[in-house]
């Protein structure tokens, strides 16, 4: 076999559909964790300077956000991680499949894996399909402050106070009703909607969305193709198993065939 023939077969091997998901599933997760991570920062940087001014009134966001930055490195170190297995799975089925017709056996230890891996990559799934609603949150409450400054800013506009047009964040339930200022209007408003924090962490916010929708139908993607690996795997047991019969078969023939011919031999 020539370089160019080797290079065919192994080629041939390659489980592009696992590849795709693979790669899109790492770029959801690293924009959801990357941008959502900078993004919490800035939020937080946003309350304490013009909503929260006491430590005492954001403390426990404070603790919550530092708590979804952890939770954000577990998620990006896991889905790295089962990602890779996940494409392991793919390269191991394929070649499952291409081998159908040789030695090549599936066991059923590989057939419960995959079923296992249909599972969880199910409830993952569903799991991520909680984190890209929940992921909009904040990016409905950034577009609420963004539309409220460029309507106070449009000359269309007709108003006699601008200072009547506010954003109270303490109905959200972000901040406790007690926190002072809990708002800020007119003006105050315009100035935050100019920052770079609110820029950033609203454009930051919309990626992180993105990203998250991205990991779902990733997610999606390698469920179709985990049920398809697990019912090739299952047709070629199938396959062996009506082979090693078959073989067998024809064994026991052939052995009544020479036993057959020993007696008629025998008896002339």
């Amino acid at each position: 076999m020539g370089c160019f023939e080797c290079c065919i077969k192994c080629l041939g091997g390659v489980p592009y559909a696992s590849l795709v998901a693979t790669i899109l599933c790492f770029s959801g997760v690293a924009l959801f964790c990357g941008c959502g991570h900078v993004a919490l920062t800035g939020t937080l940087t946003i309350l304490e300077t013009h909503f929260s001014r006491v430590t005492t009134d954001h403390a426990m966001l404070t603790d919550v956000i530092q708590l979804m930055q952890y939770v954000i490195y577990g998620i990006a170190s896991f889905f790295f991680l089962y990602g890779i297995i996940l494409l392991a799975e793919g390269f191991y089925t394929t070649s499952a499949v291409k081998e159908l017709h040789s030695e090549f056996k599936t066991t059923i230890c590989g057939r419960c894996i995959s079923g296992m891996f249909v599972f969880l990559t199910y409830i993952l799934g569903v799991a991520w399909l909680g984190v890209f609603g929940f992921s909009a949150v904040p990016v409905f409450l950034f577009y609420n402050m963004w539309s409220t400054c460029n309507a106070m800013n449009s000359p269309t506009f007709n108003i006699t106070s601008i200072d009547s047009i506010c954003v109270d964040v303490r109905q959200y339930g972000i901040i406790p009703w007690n926190a002072t200022p809990g708002r800020a209007c007119g003006s105050a408003l315009g100035e935050i909607c100019k920052t770079s924090d609110f820029y950033l962490s609203y454009h930051l916010y919309i990626v992180a969305c993105a990203g998250a929708g991205a990991t779902v139908i990733a997610l999606i993607h390698f469920l179709m193709i985990l049920s398809a690996n697990w019912a090739y795997l299952k047709d070629a047991s199938q396959m062996h198993a009506y082979q090693d019969i078959k073989l067998k078969e024809e064994r026991e023939l052939q052995d009544i065939t020479a036993r057959s011919k020993e007696c008629l031999n025998s008896y002339t």
